[in-house]
C-alpha cells in the first residue's frame, strides 16, 4: 500500500479496518510520513494500542489467584464478595461466581470504580458467561441479631452453597471467612485483584441496588433509590423526623440512639 498517495482520512479508514496484530508494522511506516497530520494519526493509534495492552495485562493479572488454585489441582474456583455492610437499612448481599478460563469481561474492576452503566453491562456479561453464579442476602433483623460482620460472612457462605455447580475452592474478599468450610484463600482488596471476586462484587452490587430501588417505592421518603440505605445527611434527617421503617437496622448508630416511641 502506498500511503504517501493517500489522504489522511483514507489512511484512518484503513487503520480502523486493520487487525490489531498488523497495526504495528503499518504505524511504523506512517510515523516516517512527512505529513504532520499522518504522524499525529499514527501517534494516536500507537497510544490506543499501548492503552489496550496495559488493560490486557491488568486483566491477565486478575486471573493470578484462580490460576494458582488450578495449579494446585482445584477445578471449580468461586470468588465471593458482599455489599451493603455500611447502610442503615436493607440486607447485606453476597454473590459467588465461577468463571470459565475464556471469560471476556472488558474493564472489569472493583465495582466501586465503575459507573452504574458499566456495572449493569458487566452484570449481564458475567451472568451470560459464568459457569455458575448465585446471590444470597441476610436481612436487617438477622444483622441486628448477630452483627454485621457475622451477617456478611453468612451471606457469603450462603451464596457459595447456592452455586448450581459446587465449588471446590473459594476466593474470599478481605479477611478469611470461618463460615466457609471449603478450601479457600482470603484476598485483601480482592475485588480489584481477582476476576472472580470482582465479578461477584458487581452482580451483588447490581442486585442490591435494584432491591433498594424497590424499597424506595415501598417506603417513600427515605430516599433509598438515591442513597441505597447509606447514612447520607438527608437519610438521617428523615429517619430522625419520621422514625425508622421496617427495613432499618436498629443496632446501627444513629438509629440505636433514637428515643423510643
Amino acid at each position: 500500500m502506498d500511503f504517501a498517495q493517500m489522504k489522511t482520512k483514507e489512511i484512518e479508514h484503513i487503520l480502523q479496518q486493520t487487525a490489531a496484530s498488523d497495526l504495528p508494522a503499518i504505524l511504523e511506516i506512517l510515523q516516517q510520513d512527512s505529513r504532520k497530520a499522518v504522524q499525529n494519526l499514527a501517534q494516536k493509534y500507537q497510544r490506543q494500542m499501548e492503552k489496550q495492552e496495559k488493560e490486557r495485562l491488568r486483566i491477565a493479572a486478575m486471573w493470578q489467584f484462580e490460576e494458582k488454585a488450578k495449579a494446585n489441582g482445584y477445578q471449580w474456583i468461586a470468588g465471593t464478595d458482599e455489599v451493603g455492610r455500611g447502610p442503615l437499612a436493607g440486607p447485606v448481599v453476597a454473590a459467588a461466581v465461577i468463571l470459565p478460563e475464556d471469560a471476556e469481561l472488558p474493564e472489569i474492576k472493583d465495582s466501586k470504580k465503575l459507573t452504574e452503566k458499566q456495572r449493569e453491562h458487566l452484570d449481564g456479561l458475567i451472568k451470560q458467561q459464568a459457569i455458575a453464579w448465585a446471590i444470597a442476602e441476610v436481612d436487617e433483623k438477622t444483622i441486628d441479631a448477630i452483627n454485621i460482620l457475622e451477617a456478611s460472612r453468612l451471606a457469603m457462605q450462603k451464596s457459595v452453597q447456592a452455586l448450581q455447580q459446587p465449588a471446590d475452592f473459594v476466593l474470599v474478599d478481605g479477611l478469611p471467612n470461618p463460615q466457609i468450610t471449603l478450601p479457600s484463600e482470603a484476598v485483601v482488596k480482592g475485588d480489584n485483584r481477582s476476576i472472580s471476586i470482582a465479578a461477584a462484587a458487581i452482580i451483588a452490587k447490581v442486585y442490591r441496588d435494584h432491591l433498594m430501588d424497590e424499597y424506595d417505592r415501598q417506603y417513600p421518603g427515605y430516599g433509598f433509590a438515591a442513597n441505597k440505605g447509606y447514612p447520607t445527611a438527608e437519610h438521617i434527617a428523615y429517619v430522625t423526623e419520621a422514625g425508622p421503617c421496617p427495613i432499618h437496622r436498629m443496632t446501627f448508630r444513629p438509629l440505636s440512639e433514637l428515643p423510643k416511641k
